[in-house]
C-alpha cells in the first residue's frame, strides 16, 4: 500500500481552495485529513468539497489531531507566525504561504524551531520550480558569476484593486488547479492591520525570496520609500539594500500592472558579479550568463516559460515528508532572509532612515 502524507490546513480561503487543495487532493500519496478556518458555513463547505475527515475553527485543535504529518498554513499574513509555530511545536512539517511572516524576529524563530524539531519548512515560491530558474541556481552554486557584487530585483503585479480594498472577482479557473469556492477577501490584502502591509508583503516577497534563494545574500541594512495612492497599504516600493559581505542592490515593486497578457507578472533579476552578469526575466522568459572572460551561456525559452504556476511547491512538500527527496527548493531559510529585508524596508519607510536588519 502506498504510504500517504496526512495533511491539515490552517486557513482555507481563496488561494488554498483554488490551488493547493485541488493539487494535493489529486495525488494518490496524500490524504487531506483536517481543515481549520473561521466561519462555520464556509468551513463545512470546504470539508464536504474536499472530503476532509475533521474540521474545526480552532488552530490548536487542528495541530493536535492524531496522525498528521504536516500542515499547510494559508491564513492571513499576520497569523502565519502563530500558526506555523504552533504546527512546528507539535512536530509537524510546515508549508507556510508567503510571506512566511511579517517580522524579522518571528522569521528567525520559525527557522530555528524547524531545525530544532528537524521538520521541513517550505514556503511556496512557485517560480523556484521553473526549470530555467533552477538552471540559474545551478550556475550560481557553481560560482560561474563569481562573487555577487550588485543585485537588481524588480517585481510588478496586476493587484491594484485588491490593495485598494475594492471588490476583486477572479475569473473562472484563476486558482490554476481548481474552481473558485471563495473570492479573495479584500481585508486580507488592503487592511494594514490584517495584512501587515501591502505590496511588499503580498507580492514582493516572491521576488526577494527568489533573490535570496539564488544568491544566498543576507541583507544587512535597508533604506526604503513606499507610496500608497488611493490605498491604506503600499502599492509601490523603492528599496536600496546593503548585504553582508559588501554587495549592494535595489529592490522595486509595483502593484498596478494592467491585467491581461501571456505573463501578467513582471519578475526581473539582474546580478552583477566579479566574473560577469546573470540576467533572469520571467516576464520575457530570458536566462543569460555573460562573463568577463568572453564566454556566455543562455537558455532558449518559449514566451510562456515564466508564467506563474504553483504546482511545484505542494509536490515538493509531499515528497519531502515521504522521503522521496531531500531537496527543498523553497526553504524557510531563504524566506527568512526575505522577511528580514522586507521588515527593515517597512521600518525604513516609516522612519525615513536607514534601518539595520539586526
Amino acid at each position: 500500500m502506498t504510504r500517504k502524507a496526512r495533511l491539515g490546513f490552517l486557513g482555507a480561503g481563496w488561494w488554498a481552495t483554488a490551488n493547493y487543495m485541488p493539487l494535493l487532493a489529486a495525488r494518490d500519496d496524500v490524504e487531506l485529513v483536517a481543515v481549520c478556518r473561521l466561519g462555520a458555513t464556509e468551513l463545512h463547505r470546504v470539508k464536504e468539497h474536499f472530503g476532509f475527515r475533521f474540521a474545526t475553527e480552532s488552530a490548536a485543535e487542528l495541530v493536535a489531531y492524531p496522525g498528521l504529518d504536516g500542515v499547510v498554513v494559508t491564513s492571513p499574513h499576520t497569523l502565519h507566525y502563530e500558526h506555523a509555530r504552533l504546527a512546528l511545536e507539535h512536530g509537524l512539517h510546515v508549508m507556510c504561504d508567503k510571506p512566511m511572516c511579517t517580522r524579522a524576529d518571528h522569521a528567525r524563530e520559525l527557522v530555528r524551531l524547524a531545525r530544532e524539531k528537524q521538520r521541513h519548512l517550505l514556503v511556496p515560491y512557485g517560480w523556484h520550480y521553473k526549470p530555467f530558474v533552477q538552471t540559474a541556481k545551478e550556475w550560481l552554486d557553481a560560482a560561474r558569476l563569481g562573487t555577487v557584487q550588485f543585485a537588481l530585483c524588480h517585481m510588478a503585479s496586476p493587484i491594484r484593486d485588491l490593495l485598494q480594498g475594492k471588490r476583486f472577482v477572479t475569473e473562472g479557473n484563476s486558482g490554476q488547479a481548481g474552481g473558485v469556492l471563495f473570492q479573495p477577501d479584500p481585508k486580507t490584502w488592503a487592511d494594514p492591520v490584517v495584512a501587515g502591509g501591502g505590496y511588499a508583503h503580498a507580492q514582493l516577497s516572491h521576488s526577494t525570496g527568489l533573490l535570496c534563494w539564488l544568491t544566498g545574500l543576507m541583507p544587512e541594512s535597508v533604506v526604503a520609500f513606499m507610496s500608497s495612492p488611493e490605498a491604506q497599504v503600499d502599492l509601490y516600493d523603492a528599496i536600496s539594500v546593503r548585504f553582508v559581505g559588501g554587495a549592494i542592490g535595489t529592490v522595486s515593486g509595483a502593484g498596478t500592472v494592467p491585467p491581461g497578457g501571456i505573463t501578467a507578472f513582471q519578475v526581473d533579476i539582474r546580478l552583477f558579479g566579479s566574473e560577469g552578469m546573470l540576467l533572469l526575466d520571467c516576464e520575457r522568459a530570458r536566462l543569460e550568463l555573460r562573463r568577463h572572460d568572453g564566454t556566455s551561456d543562455s537558455v532558449a525559452l518559449p514566451a510562456e516559460a515564466g508564467a506563474y504556476s504553483c504546482e511545484g511547491p505542494p509536490a515538493n512538500f509531499v515528497e519531502l515528508i515521504l522521503g522521496k527527496t531531500t531537496c527543498n527548493y523553497s526553504p524557510g531559510e531563504a524566506a527568512m532572509r526575505s522577511v528580514l529585508l522586507v521588515d527593515a524596508a517597512y521600518r525604513s519607510a516609516a522612519s525615513g532612515r536607514v534601518e539595520a536588519v539586526n
